[in-house]
């Protein structure tokens, strides 16, 4: 414990060499479980300090850097701006804005859905992102690929049940061939456009500023159906009806929908069952025994 303080004694020090001002306030706030976060003060600005440790601790703190950067870009929903993104010493850090946050109004959900539907409007020419990043603290692949179908059967869905079976937590009986999710997926999401995706949409990832302005953050972005961030919001609750108005008045339901939304959440869940354990099984194994 006390090397943990020294270390963060020398990287407070450091960030205020790097920021040319001085650091009048510390304050240790909830981080997640991944990593340590602080409030750092000085006279003109406060700062969110984010401090990753462990063995993808590099790669993990410059995919969220590039994450934030890549939706800050689009000038549609708001994100924390990142001041600083480094290594020190075994760790990595990400300091960023601090927003300081309120209790949602309905209005604030309406207009969180406005500025989601005009993030999911940025598009490419194919399903991806420009590298790899994480879905918590698993690796997640996002190499281009032409067909939605054969995206996320190959990097979504097989990865999770792969892992699954080598944790033991499923059984080499429990998961679908890859070619039996891409032709459900060719015949439940045959039109899909590519947006660009939080990736990691669930009621801890959003903040409403004080002053109504929604952010996003810890993001796990790539381009993707639309419809997986929308899959995310429900899994766990935490948005209000309003939000869900608002949104499909910008992107409409489809005829498969509701098939969608649990195909989406089967990605979820795997996470989670790969992260967390067991506990999760009887959910995975409840929508593979359905569609597959």
């Amino acid at each position: 414990m006390l090397i943990k303080e020294r270390k963060n004694r020398e990287l407070f020090v450091y960030i205020s060499q790097q920021l040319e001002t001085e650091i009048i306030r510390i304050d240790s706030v909830s981080g997640g479980d991944i990593a340590d976060a602080y409030r750092l003060t000085t006279k003109t600005k406060a700062y969110f300090l984010k401090i990753n440790r462990g063995a993808n601790a590099q790669k993990m703190t410059f995919a969220e850097k590039r994450g934030l950067e890549t939706m800050e870009a689009t000038k549609t929903i708001s994100v924390p701006h990142v001041w600083l993104c480094d290594n020190f010493e075994t760790n990595a850090f990400l300091l960023m804005d601090w927003v300081e946050k309120k209790s949602p109004s309905l209005d604030d959900y309406r207009f969180l859905a406005g500025k989601l539907a005009q993030l999911h409007q940025h598009t490419a020419t194919n399903f991806g992102f420009s590298e790899d990043n994480f879905i918590g603290l698993l690796p997640q692949s996002n190499h281009f690929t032409e067909q939605w179908s054969e995206f996320y059967a190959q990097q979504r869905i097989m990865p999770q049940c792969r892992l699954a079976v080598k944790n033991n937590l499923l059984t080499v009986r429990d998961i679908p061939e890859k070619e039996s999710i891409v032709d459900l997926m060719q015949r439940l999401a045959k039109d899909v456009k590519p947006s660009l995706l939080h990736g990691d949409l669930w009621g801890g990832n959003f903040v409403i500023a004080t002053d109504g302005t929604p952010y996003l953050i810890d993001p796990a972005v790539y381009y993707g159906h639309s419809l997986v961030d929308i899959a995310m919001t429900q899994l766990f609750g935490g948005f209000r009806s309003e939000f869900y108005e608002t949104y499909y008045q910008h992107f409409p339901k489809t005829e498969f929908h509701n098939e969608l939304i649990q195909i989406y959440q089967l990605y979820y869940l795997l996470v989670h069952l790969n992260i967390f354990g067991s506990s999760y099984r009887s959910s995975v194994l409840s929508i593979l025994n359905r569609y597959f």
